[in-house]
């Protein structure tokens, strides 16, 4: 993705410059919903990149917060021309959780934990077909296959030339425990974390039942960081019905250090391959 412009990048991007001249002119998100008569929650979701913005939006914009310089206002249009553009997994269809696909594809880093079954970065495509079927029950099966295609060409993260820099991944013993698609799906997808999990740029970790409780309990979550400084780092969170995204700074520590307890609570890097190892063999019988 990196070759092509991401849209949700620059959305974001171009969000996080609209917002830095709304308060360089001292004015409020909802002084300027007044001056151009629209809703404050627009202004909002224009800022925080969750919304398309038009170049008109940011023509009015730019009038507002009285940008007179024109490369300015020029590279603003080029940004909001650009955030309009299709991202490769538009191609599929509509997918629920197309802006965090977008985050994803441009991230260097991304730091996951996980409770219930394997990230998508990581799973085989029966261990996949499994997942989304059993948890969208209502979903019919051109749909499911679709979502599974955009799955794996989302692993391009980790298979493709423009690979990830860090994939670090906690998991919960239940993650391996579950039969999800039964014995050999299950004995293949854990061989095939075995496998990944010897690369330089991927640690797996898993927190033993042993552990008892720890943090990760109130729920997963996943830290994405960027190549870019201007780029602040998102702490995502997949719903049922709608995902949220969290990026101030507060929040990022918070979940920075929540992070770091659950890598201290689970086993090593070694000691967790070993253990994805041995239930992967006690699958085969």
């Amino acid at each position: 993705m990196s070759a092509s412009v991401n849209p949700t990048v620059r959305r974001r991007r171009l969000g996080a410059e609209l917002r830095r001249l709304r308060e360089l002119k001292g004015m409020t998100a909802e002084e300027v919903a007044g001056r151009l008569m629209v809703s404050q929650s627009k202004i909002s979701r224009l800022e925080n990149g969750r919304r398309s913005i038009s170049q008109r939006d940011v023509r009015d914009l730019c009038d507002v917060y009285e940008v007179e310089d024109e490369r300015v206002r020029a590279g603003l249009m080029e940004m909001a021309k650009e955030s309009r553009q299709r991202g490769w997994w538009h191609e599929f269809g509509d997918i629920p959780y197309s802006v965090y696909i977008g985050l994803e594809a441009e991230a260097s880093s991304i730091r996951a934990y996980e409770s219930s079954f394997v990230p998508g970065l990581l799973q085989t495509r029966e261990y996949a077909e499994a997942v989304v079927a059993g948890t969208q029950p209502d979903t019919d099966p051109t749909a499911i296959r679709r979502r599974v295609d955009v799955r794996l060409k989302r692993q391009h993260r980790i298979h493709g030339a423009d690979q990830l820099g860090s994939l670090w991944v906690v998991i919960d013993e239940a993650v391996l425990r579950r039969q999800v698609g039964g014995k050999p799906v299950m004995a293949e997808q854990l061989y095939q974390l075995v496998e990944l999990g010897e690369r330089a740029n991927i640690n797996l970790q898993v927190i033993p039942f042993s552990h008892g409780s720890h943090p990760g309990m109130t729920g997963t979550f996943s830290l994405l960081e960027f190549p870019e400084s201007a780029d602040s780092t998102v702490v995502y969170f997949e719903g049922v019905t709608s995902d949220l995204y969290l990026e101030k700074d507060a929040d990022v520590r918070r979940y920075t250090n929540l992070y770091d307890h659950l890598r201290a609570a689970a086993l090593s890097v070694a000691e967790s391959r070993s253990m994805i190892a041995t239930i992967a063999e006690e699958f085969m019988k």
